[in-house]
Formats: C-alpha cells, sequence, structure tokens
C-alpha cells in the first residue's frame, strides 16, 4: 500500500502543477479565508478520486497487466501532452471562482467537484488504480492533488502571480513522458528493466535539451550585445 500511495502521490501532484484546478485554487484563495478554499478542496478531491479508483479497480480486474501497463503508458504520454498545450479558465469557471456565494464552502467544494469530473487527474487515478492497491491510490491521489492546490492556494494568497509557468508546465510534461515510456516499455518488455531505462533516458534528454536550450539563448543574447557594441564604435561623430 505504501508504494501506491507514494507513486499515486508523486504522479497527481505533478499533474496538478499548472492545471486548471490550481488556477481555480489561486481565484478562490484571492477571495475567500485559504482554510475554507482547502477544505472545499478535499471534499471534492476525495469524492472524485473515491470514484475513479472504483472504476479503475474493476477496470484493472479485468484486464491483463501487460495491456494495462501499455495503456497506462499511452495515458500518461497523452497527460504529456495536455500539459504542455496548457489549461485555461473558461468564462463559466472564472465566474464561478469569483461569485459570491451563500456558501464559500460550498462554492468551493462543488466548483472543483464538477471541473476534475473527466480532468486529466481523474482519468490518471483511474489508470493507476487498475493495477496497485486502491486504498493506496485513494489515499496518494488526494493528498497529491490538495498538496498541489495548496500550493496554489499559498501562491493566490501570499505571493500572487509570480510563478514562472512556462516552467513549471514543461516540467510537468516532461515528468509524464517518463512516466509513460516506462510503463509503455514495462508492458511490452514485462521481465526487463527496459521500462527505468527508457523513463531515465527521456529524463536525461529532456535535461540536455534544457540546458543546452540555455546556453543557446545566453550565447545569442552574448553576440547581440557584441554586434550592438560594434555598432555604436563604428558610428563617426557628426560635428
Amino acid at each position: 500500500m505504501l508504494a501506491a500511495i507514494l507513486l499515486s502521490f508523486g504522479v497527481i501532484f505533478v499533474a496538478e502543477l499548472g492545471d486548471k484546478s490550481q488556477l481555480m485554487a489561486m481565484t478562490f484563495a484571492l477571495r475567500y479565508r485559504w482554510w475554507v478554499v482547502l477544505g472545499g478542496i478535499t471534499v471534492a478531491t476525495t469524492l472524485v478520486h473515491l470514484v475513479s479508483v472504483a472504476v479503475g479497480h474493476y477496470l484493472g480486474v479485468a484486464l491483463p497487466t501487460a495491456a494495462i501497463s501499455i495503456v497506462g503508458g499511452i495515458a500518461f504520454l497523452i497527460f504529456g501532452l495536455w500539459t504542455l498545450r496548457g489549461d485555461d479558465l473558461t468564462d463559466d469557471e472564472q465566474s464561478k471562482a469569483g461569485r459570491v456565494t451563500r456558501s464559500a464552502f460550498i462554492a468551493v467544494a462543488s466548483a472543483f467537484f464538477l471541473a476534475e469530473l473527466g480532468d486529466k487527474t481523474m482519468l490518471a487515478t483511474i489508470t493507476l488504480a487498475t493495477d496497485n492497491d486502491w486504498i493506496g491510490v485513494w489515499i496518494g491521489s488526494t493528498v497529491g492533488m490538495v498538496a498541489a492546490d495548496a500550493l496554489a492556494i499559498i501562491v493566490g494568497s501570499v505571493l500572487g502571480k509570480h510563478l514562472p509557468d512556462g516552467f513549471i508546465k514543461i516540467g510537468a510534461a516532461v515528468l509524464f513522458f517518463v512516466f509513460g515510456v516506462w510503463l509503455l516499455l514495462e508492458g511490452i518488455f514485462p521481465d526487463s528493466s527496459a521500462g527505468i531505462v527508457g523513463g531515465g533516458v527521456v529524463l536525461a534528454v529532456s535535461v540536455m535539451g534544457a540546458l543546452a536550450r540555455m546556453i543557446w539563448k545566453r550565447s545569442r543574447a552574448t553576440d547581440t550585445d557584441t554586434d550592438t557594441h560594434l555598432v555604436d564604435d563604428n558610428r563617426t561623430p557628426i560635428d
């Protein structure tokens, strides 16, 4: 169970980084007290993920492990692409976050419950529950989502909009690709370490690509500054 809790916590925490739910949590935190927002999110998450693990558990009983792993890998690759695409609040979700309601707790809980139905975190929880202890997945996924949204509440209440959104989005997508390749290769080669090796290669290539991009940007900035200085030095003073 402990392994399922830790795995689910990590996957769902990453899934929530930069997700629509975090944007909603930030918006609610600007208007309501933090403990009300956190309580509403916790109740909604507990219910949604209970439904998710129930679906995943009974689906997992009927499917072979290799097929589950392959489908799970494909699902996580899709989640990575979904994360790169990004999420924005719709007008309806924005109005829910900013509307004064009779009960802030009910408003937060109902908004998050509806927002999470069919979201990628729910699909990720279903995928995890097909091949892991469902109670562990339920606990880990719930705590992971609440922890990620708690981070968003802190940002919304104290720090405002100062997180590097682009970095968070790319980092979360890379980790999804790592999980996806890992599960996919484990399903195709179940008796080998191909999954771990493949996931490690994806992570290493991503880090090297990020470093190369950073070096290229700095080099380009240096070249631009040098060209500017040369132009200034070649200018002839006008009497």
